[in-house]
């Protein structure tokens, strides 16, 4: 329990940075719909990326896997959509905002699970 928090955290830090960072991607709300907006991204990649993983196997294998980086555009932008209709702050502008987003929030988010140290069993 305490590693799906530590994991909703830095994801939300993830998404705050690249947020800051790119043009494309805007954040402006507090920290718990940063969190919220974490919760749905969290959602959103359990229920939706195997099935666009497993739908997209064969463009993934040619591509020799880059094709996930477009998977990750595509979660990123349906992260987006939700947090624009449930009002929570967190917008995505477009393929490309959320192509060079996914980029950061991924660099960002394996950044931080290097630094941070993992809870013990």
């Amino acid at each position: 329990m305490r590693s799906l928090l530590l994991h909703w955290v830095l994801d939300a830090v993830a998404l705050w940075v690249a947020a800051y960072l790119l043009p494309g991607l805007d954040f402006n709300g507090s920290i718990v719909r940063l969190l919220l907006v974490a919760a749905v991204f969290g959602l959103v990649n359990s229920t939706l990326r195997p099935l666009l993983t497993v739908l997209t196997c064969p463009l993934i294998v040619v591509t020799l896997g880059l094709f996930t980086l477009v998977i990750n555009a595509v979660m990123l932008l349906v992260t987006g959509w939700v947090s624009a209709r449930w009002d929570l702050g967190f917008t995505v502008s477009g393929f490309w905002a959320a192509f060079w987003g996914g980029l950061v929030v991924g660099m960002v988010s394996l950044a931080l699970s290097v630094i941070v140290p993992k809870p013990e069993r």
